[in-house]
This record gives C-alpha cells, structure tokens and sequence, in this order.
C-alpha cells in the first residue's frame, strides 16, 4: 500500500479531502501529516482520524539546513512513499526535492502556467484571475522541482467563473470542484 505524507499550513481541506478518498477506498495509508504552523486547524483533522502528525516551523531552526534535515528525517522515519503538499505554502528547498525525486506533488487553484509561481498562493491567486477577467480557471496537480508550480502536470480539472463572484466564492468554488477531486484522484494514479 501507497505510504503518504501530507505538508499542511492551514485549514486542511484538501488534507480532508484525501482522508475521505481513503475511508471509501483505502488504495494508500497517509503515514504523517507535517504542518508548518502549530495554528493549523489540518493538525485537528489529523489527530480526529488518528494520524500521526509533527509541527515542524522554519523559524524553529537556526538556518535552513536544519530545517530541511528535519523534514527529510520526519518523511524518511515513515518511509513515505509519496509526499503531498496540500495548502503547504513554504517552498521546499534543492535538498528536500532531490531526497524525494518524483516524489513529491503539489496542487495549485489555478490551470498552471496561469496565475503560478512565485507570490501565487491562497486569494492571492483568486484576485488575480478575477482581476483578470478569465472566464475559466480551475486546479492543477503537479509534481514539485526545484521551482515553483514548475513540475510536470499530472492532473487539471477546470471551474467556471461566474459574473459575481469574489476572491472568496471563487476559491471556495476551485476547492469543492477541483482541489479537492482531483488530488484525490492524481495520488491514485500514481500509485497505479
């Protein structure tokens, strides 16, 4: 069985998301939930499903070589064999992203190569396809390399946007129709 990990900062829906994937068809085991903040309610949803969970905060560390070795150490301690980032904002570093090579998927709220990279993360991303005028936009899984949102797409799904809509109702939308579908999905086709 697929052995996961999955890197957290906030609210952990999409963390939810693959915890509901697997209660209904248990085609992995997340192993370790790794959170960059002790305030993310996702440590919440860890520990109501018994998972194991670790806070590991850069600003913990005296510089980043430590910090990177304590990830690789959490993730290696489990012999994960696959590493998710869901809503995970810190970039992972050279040193991280070669320990796992094609190990490591990341999903974004937009159709990569639109509204990704650096400074594209949270509303921030929202506002910006608002901001726009896009009538499309949607969610793209992707494996993770050393740039950001630069990996090999794995998996897109789109969502419309409506007239109305606000950085809020148009992330909620992208979460409940895309994220959280398609992550879900994008780890069991990998696995198979």
């Amino acid at each position: 069985m697929l052995k996961l990990a999955v890197l957290v900062s906030g609210g952990g829906t999409n963390l939810q998301a693959i915890i509901d994937a697997l209660e209904k068809d248990a085609f992995a085991a997340i192993e370790l939930v790794i959170s960059s903040s002790n305030k993310a309610y996702a440590l919440q949803r860890a520990k109501n499903h018994n998972i194991e969970s670790k806070v590991i905060r850069r600003r913990d560390f005296s510089d980043d070589i430590l910090f990177d070795t304590a990830i690789i150490d959490a993730l290696e301690s489990k012999c994960v064999d696959l590493v998710v980032l869901a809503g995970y904002l810190p970039l992972l570093s050279h040193r991280v992203v070669s320990a796992f090579p094609d190990r490591i998927i990341n999903v974004h709220p937009s159709l990569i190569p639109s509204f990704c990279g650096h400074g594209y993360y949270g509303l921030k991303v929202h506002e910006a396809a608002l901001a726009r005028g896009v009538k499309i936009t949607g969610a793209t899984v992707h494996f993770v390399d050393e740039g950001a949102d630069t990996g090999k797409i794995i998996m897109q799904k789109a969502v419309d946007v409506m007239p109305d809509d606000t950085p809020e109702t148009l992330q909620r939308r992208v979460m409940t129709e895309a994220e959280h579908i398609i992550l879900p999905l994008a780890i069991k086709y990998i696995l198979n």
